[in-house]
Parts: C-alpha cells; structure tokens; sequence
C-alpha cells in the first residue's frame, strides 16, 4: 500500500533542497500543492513516463508555473527521463529544469508556463483539441481519443484577466473532460490577498458554467481524490476544484506567509521541516520504497500498450481514418500539399485580382480549408472583417448536452456532415491566442485566428509563447494601417509591424497583393517549427505583375527593375516596400524613369523570412553600393538596420479620415517616395 504521506513529503524535500541550492526559486507553492499531486498523479493520471508524445495521455498543465519544482518532482518521482541531477541543477545554465516550466527542454512538460493565466487558458485549447478530434475520429466500439485534461492553478492566474476569458469559453464550450484544481492558499507575493483579491471564486465559475466542487481539504489526499473522480464523471461542464491549502505546508516558520513564495527557506528552516514533517533524508535523498511508490512506468507502458491494441484494431476496421489521425497527430501535412500550394499561387498570379490583401487571404484559405481539415479557424468577434470563414470551415457549435453539431458541408459533389471548424472566440483576442496555442501543443489542429493588426497588443504575450513553444499557431491581423481610414488612430497600427518583427521566432508577413498572400499562407503552414502573423489591408490592392513567382517565398524579392519601366540602364537605387506600399514603389519607380532615373523596387513582404537568407542572396537582392530608400506606413526606425539612405514612414498616431486622404496628408504618395528617392541620390553624390 503507497505511503501518500511520504510521497507528498517527497516533493517537499526535493522542492525546498532544489530551491536553497539554487538559492533561488519558488518553494512554498510545491510544498502547498504535493498532497493534490499525489492524488492527482498516483490515482488519476493516464500517462506514460516512457513515451511523453503518446497521443492519448492525460495532459496535465501547471498554471501557476512559478511551482516549477512540484512539477519537475513528480516527472522525476515517476519516472520520466529527468535524473535526479537535474534537479539539482534546477535554474542553472543548460538545465532541463528551468525556473518555470518550459516545453520542448523537460520532457513531460506539455506547455511552457510563466505568464500567469495562459497555463489554464493553454489548458482549454487542449481540452478543445480533445473533444473536437473525438467527435471527428472516434467510431462506435472505437474509442481511440479519450483523455482528460487537468491544470492546477492559483490565486494569480485568476487575477489575471485572461482567466475569465479562458473560463468563459470553457463553459460555452462545455468541456466536461478539463478539470482544474485550484490551489486556494490565499497568500501572494504582497501576502494575503484578501485586501485585493475579494472575488467569490465558486460563485464566478458557476456563473461561466463551470461544475464546481467543493472546497475541500487540500491536504487530504483520499478527499482530493474523491473529487476528481467525481469530477471526471460530469458529461456536460468542465469541473473546478476548490483546494484549501496552506503555502509551504510543514515548515514551522513559513506556513501560510508570503515568506514561503518566492524565496529559499533557508538552512535551519529546512532542518525544522524535516523535522516536522519527519523526513530524516539527507538533501536530495529519497528512500527506494519512495520511487516504488511513485514509479508509474509500468502501468504507463501498459495503459498505452492497451491503447496501442485498440488503435490497431480500429486501423483495421478504419484505415483511412487511422492513417489521417495518425498524420495530423505527427503534424504532417499531406503529401499533395505542396502541389495545392503552386497551383493557387498560380492560379493567383493568372487571375490578377485587384483586392485587399484581407480578402486575398479568404481566397487562400477556400482552397487550404477544403485540402487540410486540421485547420481550425476564429475570429475575435471580427470574422465579417478578418474574413478568416471559408464554405468548408461552418461556425463551431455545441448543443445542450455538450455534443459537436454536426452541420451539412458540400464537398466536391458530395454533401457530408461534419463539425464546426470556425470558432467564434467573442472579443477575447488575448483568449483566442493563448487558446490557440493549446491546442497547437495538443496536436491534430493548425490553429488560425484574426482581429485587426492593433489588438495584437492585447494578444502579445500568447504571441510571443508560441514563438517560444515553436508552435505553428497562425495570427491574421487585419486593417494593419492607416489604411483603414475612418475609424481612426485607436484602430490604426503604427509600431505594431515593427513590434511584431522584434519577437525571435515569430515570422511576420506583409503581403502587397494575392499572390504574396498565398505564399506567405503556403509558407505559414509549411513552418511547423514557428508562429506566423499575416499583415493584411482593408482597402483594395492592386495585382502587382511579377517577373519571376520562385523567390516570393523568400521573404524579399526582385518586382521590377529599370527595365521594366523602359529604361535600359542599371539601377541607381533600391526602393524597398511591402504590403500596401508596394503599389506606391513601383509608381514612384515610373516617376523617376521619366526623367531618366533608374530604380530597382524591392518587395519585401517577410523582413524576418529574409533576414534568415543567405548573405549571396540578400546581396542579390540589395546590391552593395546602391543607397536604399523604404516605403512603409508604420514607423521609420526598424528600417535603419538595412543601411537605408531614407524611409518614408510614419512616427505619429494616425487621423480620423478616409484612406486616400490619410495617405496624401502622410506623404505616401508616388510623387513623395520620388522626391525621397532623388534627395538620398543627391546627398550621395
């Protein structure tokens, strides 16, 4: 029989040892939460420490993930590949155990937590994820996606305001297999919370439809148990645990403070909770009946080995559906993809459409939607304007039992009914994100989702977590300038290209016209490895006539040299564009030819794609020698770096106006980029 006791004291040992060695961390949350652990990852939890990737696990989230060492505790205790020194190198350079939780370096670790609120927010993409691909995979006697979703979380993910996002949706969506448990310790880095965190925390989620159970003893592990299995018997609400625990439980001195967050215990503290709790093992030290006790690599293998029989028994009775499942699982996509890919790039190039770029993505996105059923669209409450909806992506619904609907889609000559893949996030931009990013993790999806370009500030954080998760979450911004006209600076984005390009891993796209925009759709969904965010216009743009459609991808490419325009002599600058103000280069560009002025236009709708070009082809592109001029509606410094004599930009807020206007009054005009063109050729010579 396990000794619950010990293996909760387990925990606290290893989490107040690895903090004090570090002299850094985070021990009173562990400390509070190892009792929760234990009846969460010794009676519930479906998993397999010898395979982190098996696609039906339990996925287990800490929300609040400054309680780093609870986590790398129980992936050590139960047999994951995390030896014991690296806990004890816990915070240190190279370690696998970083000071929050990071996905991709702990294996075991399902998303990187930090930025309190976007654990529980990732929590409800997985839980999604889940319920969307059982809906689509499972057949009857077939149940091959079946598992759970579990998070814990604290007092400071629910003071973030994204938390109520997360939980809204949760209860629209009537996500019965997430369950949370909420470590109600009452104390935070200021100390108690009670001067400024007064929210009736039970009464807020059942308001958001959520089934709420207790409070009850967090310290007790039968109690705690009970719960989540009667949690894991609701069919149509997600449940949330009130956990009633004191931080840094067993410490004599630190219980219940503020004292016993953020900081080591220190050595004579450490000595009197040992004695406390009666843990006479030296540091880092624990007993082998311990490790038996927690070991779950062999019910693990045999839970997935269980697993494995079934899923070979539905391949054999589903084949088609087994190998689909087990490619989106692998994040593949198929193999005629990338002629899907040319042929609407092709087909972009012949048809030479004049619209907005926000349109020209729509367009794309008809052809991918109706080629890869895992991309899963939204907007926040902006899809008559992001126009991120196509005929082969309805709106996502549930009934009152909490069961997909199902709804008639055409394809081909065939009408099939299938479930909703166009999610209506409400105006929750920084939700839809961290959302997205969830189910990203989970696997089965390409997550999509659009608001205009200057609420990305609102989604910035969850932007950037993908970024650095390295998961192929796709952003589409539309109205990304002063382009949109009337509704005036609030909505019209200055900094944000530029902010957006400063975020490693983040690729950022600015297409002029149709064809860019489906290549920069054809390259998004190709990075697997990297977010992307698509800057797209309001107003119309006009086909741009390419020389060549090889280099687009890229990210900068030739457009039109001197010749084009009818000068036959080489180029005496660069002009170098992108997005709207392309179509500005090449007038200027014909401008200049009139009066014998040679000048090579530069598209360059992926300054981060580009930049990781080669130095031969970034020379072809920008030739040494030649003063280079940018043209973008959005702030002049990010240009510098590419040694531009000049740029025509914008470094104040915007104005209230229509477009035309807007751009005449801010001297985006052929005639000004000309007359910027020949200033920087005279200051050269």
């Amino acid at each position: 029989m396990a000794n619950s006791q010990q293996m909760a004291n387990a925990i606290r040992a290893l989490a107040m040892d690895a903090v004090q060695q570090a002299n850094s961390g985070h021990p009173g949350a562990p400390m509070g939460m190892a009792d929760m652990a234990v009846a969460l990852w010794g009676r519930h939890l479906k998993h397999n420490p010898a395979n982190p990737q098996w696609a039906d696990r339990d996925r287990f989230v800490l929300s609040n993930g400054h309680a780093s060492m609870l986590l790398y505790a129980l992936l050590h205790l139960t047999g994951y590949d995390l030896p014991l020194q690296e806990l004890k190198n816990f915070r240190q350079l190279h370690s696998k155990t970083a000071g929050h939780p990071e996905h991709g370096i702990t294996p075991g670790v399902e998303t990187t937590t930090g930025p309190l609120g976007q654990g529980i927010t990732n929590a409800v993409g997985f839980a999604l994820a889940e319920k969307l691909l059982a809906k689509e995979f499972n057949r009857e006697g077939h149940a091959v996606v079946d598992h759970h979703t579990y998070v814990f979380l604290g007092d400071g993910c629910l003071m973030e305001g994204i938390s109520q996002e997360a939980l809204s949706l949760a209860g629209a969506w009537k996500l019965n297999k997430l369950i949370a448990l909420y470590d109600d310790n009452g104390i935070s880095i200021d100390g108690q919370v009670a001067p400024w965190f007064i929210d009736d925390t039970p009464a807020r989620l059942r308001a958001c439809g959520w089934n709420v159970i207790g409070p009850v003893d967090g310290h007790d592990v039968e109690a705690v148990a009970d719960a989540i299995a009667l949690a894991k018997g609701s069919t149509d609400k997600p449940s949330f645990i009130v956990c009633k625990t004191a931080i840094g439980r067993g410490s004599p001195n630190r219980a219940n403070t503020a004292k016993a967050h953020g900081e080591p215990l220190g050595a004579d503290e450490i000595t009197l909770t040992r004695n406390a709790i009666g843990w006479s093992h030296a540091p880092f030290e624990i007993p082998a009946e311990v490790y038996a006790d927690w070991d779950a690599r062999a019910q693990g293998s045999e839970r997935e080995a269980d697993w494995q029989q079934r899923f070979d028994a539905y391949a054999a009775a589903h084949p088609e559906l087994a190998s689909e499942f087990t490619r989106r699982m692998a994040g593949d996509l198929p193999k005629h993809f990338a002629q899907v890919a040319v042929d609407l790039v092709v087909h972009s190039h012949t048809a030479a459409q004049t619209v907005a770029s926000r349109k020209a993505s729509q367009m794309a996105l008809e052809v991918f939607t109706a080629q890869l059923p895992e991309l899963l669209g939204g907007s926040a409450d902006l899809t008559g304007s992001n126009l991120t909806n196509t005929k082969s992506t309805p709106a996502l619904r549930f009934d009152e039992a909490g069961e997909v609907v199902q709804v008639e889609v055409a394809v081909g000559e065939r009408t099939v009914h299938v479930g909703g893949r166009h999610i209506n996030y409400g105006v929750r931009e920084f939700g839809m994100a961290a959302i997205m990013n969830g189910i990203a993790l989970h696997g089965g999806f390409i997550p999509y989702g659009g608001t205009f370009l200057t609420f990305s500030d609102y989604s910035r954080n969850a932007i950037r977590m993908a970024a650095l998760m390295k998961q192929r979450v796709i952003h589409v911004f539309t109205h990304d300038s002063i382009g949109l006209g009337e509704d005036g600076p609030t909505h019209q984005s200055i900094e944000h290209a530029a902010s957006l390009r400063l975020i490693p891993g983040l690729d950022v796209w600015r297409p002029a016209d149709t064809v860019e925009t489906a290549v920069a759709w054809s390259v998004a969904l190709s990075n697997r490895n990297r977010p992307t965010a698509l800057l797209l216009s309001r107003q119309n743009l006009a086909y741009l006539p390419k020389r060549d459609l090889g280099d687009i991808s890229r990210g900068a490419y030739i457009l039109s040299e001197p010749q084009d325009v009818g000068l036959k002599k080489k180029a005496q600058a660069v002009i170098i564009a992108t997005g709207s103000e392309v179509q500005l280069a090449v007038a200027a560009q014909k401008l200049l030819a009139e009066s014998k002025v040679a000048v090579r236009v530069v598209s360059m709708p992926s300054t981060t794609t580009f930049d990781r070009e080669d130095v031969r082809y970034k020379r072809l592109v920008l030739p040494e020698g030649l003063p280079r001029i940018a043209v973008e509606a959005g702030v002049t410094d990010f240009w510098w770096k590419y040694g531009c004599a000049a740029v025509v930009g914008i470094d104040t807020f915007g104005e209230s106006a229509p477009a035309p206007v807007l751009f005449e009054h801010f001297g985006f005009t052929p005639e000004n980029v000309a007359a910027t063109v020949r200033a920087a050729l005279r200051r050269r010579r």
